[in-house]
């Protein structure tokens, strides 16, 4: 059986946010909404000590390569639609099978 996956990683800016409260408000409907839209994995991994700034990483697994591609695409769409959040980078890391 081959498995494919992939993470999503983005670095992103909240240049709206002046308060930790402000920061989670606009960072969980991203993460929490591409869950359970997408059926992904979501975490938010980068720049925690900083208000304006994030790092998120969705993670993808399907039997075909081309899935995994299409979910992480349209995972990416989904962030750049919130007008609060700017988007730094973007860049896909794909995982081996190692059996």
């Amino acid at each position: 059986m081959k498995v494919h996956a992939a993470v999503l990683v983005l670095d992103v800016r909240l240049p709206g946010c002046g308060s930790l409260k402000e920061r989670r408000s606009a960072l969980a409907p991203i993460t929490e909404g591409a869950r359970r839209r997408f059926g992904v994995a979501a975490s938010e991994v980068a720049h925690q000590d900083r208000l304006q700034r994030a790092g998120l990483a969705f993670a993808a697994v399907a039997p075909a390569p081309g899935r995994v591609e299409e979910v992480l695409d349209s995972v990416e769409r989904f962030v750049w639609s919130f007008p609060e959040v700017e988007v730094i980078s973007a860049r896909r890391d794909w995982v081996e099978d190692s059996s």
